[in-house]
């Protein structure tokens, strides 16, 4: 085997139909798209269009409400602060704030602030500072030794 030897396997590549290009081509004119009518002319773009009938994102019933300045937290459980804390990544002696669960990786990001909520087991006592937390979420660490801090007016919703 040489290099000026490799090929393709037949019928792997086809050539480009060149349309517009002449009678003899077979696609040569009207290039395929028939005579006059809209589909004919450039620039068209009649996607959803269902020739004069009610298209049918328009017939479906609308549904919900997107509340425009809907708040955005970022959510972290108990049991994942536990783990971060046995692996070694948390201090649990010093205040775990927002910044400091960004900074370890606990959370990407503070996106309109931090919940904390109640899945998995806290055994560690620590002192947690964050923007809102379930009642569920308060009661746990307040029942392992520790204490809870959302600055958040709505933390207990």
């Amino acid at each position: 085997m040489k290099l000026h030897e490799l090929h393709d396997n037949p019928g792997a590549t086809k050539k480009r139909k060149r349309i517009g290009r002449g009678p003899g081509s077979g696609t040569g004119k009207t290039g395929g798209r028939g005579i006059k009518g809209q589909n004919s002319r450039s620039g068209v773009a009649i996607n959803g269009y269902e020739g004069g009938q009610m298209p049918l994102y328009q017939r479906l019933p609308k549904r919900g409400f997107n509340k425009p300045n809907r708040r955005a937290y970022a959510v972290i459980n108990l049991g994942l602060i536990q783990k971060f804390i046995d692996a070694g990544k948390l201090d649990a002696s010093a205040p775990i704030t927002e910044d400091v669960l960004v900074s370890t990786g606990a959370i990407r990001r503070k996106l309109d602030g931090v919940r904390i909520l109640a899945k998995g087991e806290l055994t560690t006592a620590v002192t947690l500072t964050v923007t809102g937390a379930s009642a569920s979420a308060i009661e746990a660490v307040s029942k392992a030794g520790g204490s809870l801090t959302a600055t958040s007016a709505v933390a207990a919703e």
